[in-house]
C-alpha cells in the first residue's frame, strides 16, 4: 500500500487525516476574505468524501464526495442530516478544479469561499475544525464501514511541522504490561532517561500506540527531587511517584503528533539529567477483556539547538478531591461545573511573575462532557476565551494550537466551565478517575515556563449551606437547577502546586 501524498507549492499546508497515512489533505489560501483550495489524496480508486463536522460525526456535516468512474468524473456538495446518505445541497458552493486517478490513488482538487453564505455549508473560522473523511473501494457510493475517520485541524492558523535531518528522541514507553480485565485501569512507570549532560529542547511529541482500542490518554510528568527510584505498577496506590505532577507531555485519544512553536521547547537534560519522570497511561477496557498486553508510550524528539523560550504546561480546572464530594445528578440535559485559577497567588511562588504566552490547549472531560469553555478574566471582566469547544467529543482529545497567542498577566483569572449531559444515566456521576466518572480540566501550553504546575479548584461542598440533601440522586429538573445554582455560590478551594510539591 502506498502512502497518500500531494505536492503543490500553492498549498503549503499538509495533514494526514488517518493513522496509516492513506488519506492526505493539502490546502492553501491567499487571504481570509478569499477562497481556500484543497487537494485530497486517498488510497483508493473508488469514491472519496471529505467534510467539516460540528463534533466529528455525520450529523450536521458539510461534505463533498466525488471520484472518477467509468463515465468520467463526478463531484457534488452535500450536507448530512443524520447517519445516512448525505443530501445534495441546493447551492453548490465547491468548485472542482481537477480529479484524476493514478497508482491506486484518487486525487481531487477543489476550492470554496472561506466565508460561505450558504446555510448548508460549514463556516470556516480561525478556530480548530473537525475534519471528516470516508471512502469506498468502488465508485458506487454506499456505506463506508471502517473506511472513515476524523481529525481536528486549525486550517487558517496552522503551524506546519519543521523538518529535522539528525533525529534524536527519548522513549517513554511501557514494556508488555498486562492490562487487567477491568473497565478503567491507570498504569504508571517511573523512569529516568539516558543522561543528557547539557540542556536540550524537546520540539515534538509523538504517540506510540500499540492498541488504539484501549489506550485512552497518556501523561508524562517530571518528578520532584525526592523521587529517586523507578517502578512499573498501577497508579495511585500510595507510592512516592504519586507526587510527580509537573506535566511535560500529553496525548489524548484522537490526537496525533504535537509540534511546538519554532521559538519554544520543553527543557530536558543538563541540571535535570538525574530527574525521574512518571508516565501515566489510562486504559479504557469497556469489554473487560482479559489477557491484553500493551507497550504504548511517547517519543520525545529533542535538539541541542536551544530555542528562545522554555515551554510549561499549566493544569487548570476542577480536580476531584477525596474528602470533598461532588455529584452530577442523573437525567440532566445540561449541568455545569466550574474550576477557577486566580493567578494573584502566583507571586508567592514566582517573583517577578512574567506574562505567560499561551499558544495551545488540551481540553479534557469524560463521557458525559458536551462543552468546555476556558474563560480569561482581567479586573473582574472576561476579556477572551483561552480555549473553547462547543461540540466536545470524548473520542477527539487533541492538543489545539490557538489562532493567536493569549497573554495571561499577574492577577488574571482562568475559569474552566464544563457542560455535561447525563440524560441517559439513572445514577449519580461523581468526579473521579474512571471513564464513567467525570473530570473538567484544561491543560494550557505556554512560555516562558515557571515553576507552577497546577492551579485548580473545588467548591467547598463541606460548607454548612451544602446539606446532604443536595448530594442528589433526583432527576427533578427544578431540583437539579437549584443544586447547580447552589454549587456556583459556594466558596472555591483553590490549590496551587509547584514542581517541588
Amino acid at each position: 500500500t502506498k502512502r497518500a501524498g500531494a505536492s503543490d507549492p500553492t498549498m503549503p499546508f499538509m495533514e494526514y487525516l488517518d493513522q496509516d497515512h492513506l488519506v492526505c489533505l493539502k490546502w492553501g489560501f491567499d487571504n481570509l476574505q478569499g477562497n481556500i483550495t484543497f487537494k485530497l489524496v486517498v488510497n483508493t480508486t473508488g469514491w472519496v468524501g471529505f467534510g467539516f463536522s460540528p463534533n466529528g460525526e455525520m450529523t450536521g456535516s458539510d461534505i463533498i464526495m466525488g471520484g472518477l468512474g467509468p463515465s468520467g468524473s463526478y463531484f457534488k456538495d452535500y450536507h448530512a442530516t443524520g447517519n445516512s446518505m448525505p443530501l445534495v445541497d441546493k447551492q453548490q458552493s465547491y468548485t472542482l478544479l481537477s480529479l484524476n486517478e493514478g497508482e491506486g490513488q484518487t486525487i481531487v482538487t477543489f476550492e470554496r469561499s472561506i466565508q460561505s453564505c450558504d446555510d448548508q455549508d460549514f463556516h470556516i473560522t480561525a478556530k480548530a475544525i473537525k475534519l471528516i473523511y470516508a471512502y469506498g473501494p468502488t465508485d458506487e457510493i454506499t456505506y463506508h464501514g471502517a473506511r472513515r475517520g476524523t481529525k481536528e485541524v486549525n486550517l487558517l492558523n496552522y503551524i506546519p511541522r519543521m523538518i529535522f535531518t539528525n533525529v534524536n528522541y527519548l522513549s517513554a514507553t511501557v514494556d508488555n504490561i498486562t492490562v487487567p480485565p477491568i473497565h478503567t485501569y491507570y498504569h504508571c512507570k517511573v523512569m529516568k532517561f539516558p543522561p543528557l549532560n547539557t540542556k536540550h529542547h524537546i520540539y515534538q511529541v509523538e504517540p506510540v500506540i500499540e492498541h488504539h482500542d484501549i489506550v485512552h490518554h497518556m501523561l508524562l510528568y517530571r518528578c520532584p527531587s525526592f523521587v529517586t527510584e523507578p517502578y512499573d505498577k498501577p497508579c495511585y496506590m500510595g507510592d512516592i511517584g504519586d507526587a510527580c505532577f509537573a506535566l511535560v507531555a500529553t496525548w489524548g485519544v484522537g490526537g496525533g503528533v504535537s509540534e511546538l512553536p519554532e521559538n519554544a521547547g520543553i527543557p530536558v537534560g543538563g541540571e535535570d539529567s538525574t530527574t525521574f519522570y512518571r508516565l501515566e497511561i489510562h486504559y479504557n477496557n469497556p469489554n473487560t477483556e482479559a489477557g491484553r498486553t500493551d507497550s504504548s508510550g511517547l517519543r520525545l524528539y529533542y535538539t541541542a539547538q536551544l530555542r528562545q523560550h522554555d515551554v510549561g504546561i499549566l493544569s487548570t480546572g476542577l480536580l476531584p478531591l477525596d474528602h470533598l464530594q461532588y455529584n452530577i445528578p442523573p437525567k440532566a440535559a445540561q449541568f455545569h461545573t466550574y474550576g477557577v485559577c486566580n493567578t494573584t497567588v502566583f507571586s508567592q511562588f514566582v517573583n517577578p511573575m512574567p506574562d505567560l504566552q499561551v499558544f495551545a490547549v488540551l481540553l479534557h472531560t469524560h463521557l458525559a462532557g458536551r462543552k468546555v469553555r476556558v474563560g480569561h478574566y482581567r479586573n473582574g471582566k472576561q476579556i477572551d476565551f483561552v480555549g473553547l469547544d462547543e461540540n466536545y467529543n470524548f473520542e477527539m482529545q487533541q492538543i489545539i494550537n490557538l489562532g493567536n497567542i493569549k497573554t495571561i498577566k499577574q492577577g488574571d483569572e482562568i475559569a474552566v466551565e464544563c457542560t455535561y449531559s447525563t440524560i441517559n444515566r439513572t445514577g449519580t456521576t461523581k468526579m473521579g478517575l474512571a471513564t464513567t466518572d467525570e473530570m473538567c480540566l484544561a491543560f494550557l501550553f505556554y512560555y516562558p515556563a515557571i515553576k507552577i504546575t497546577t492551579c485548580i479548584s473545588h467548591p467547598e461542598t463541606m460548607n454548612p449551606s451544602m446539606n446532604t440533601s443536595y448530594q442528589m440522586t433526583t432527576s427533578d429538573q427544578d431540583g437539579i437547577a437549584e443544586y447547580e445554582s447552589l454549587l456556583k455560590t459556594l466558596p472555591q478551594l483553590q490549590l496551587v502546586f509547584d514542581e517541588d510539591v
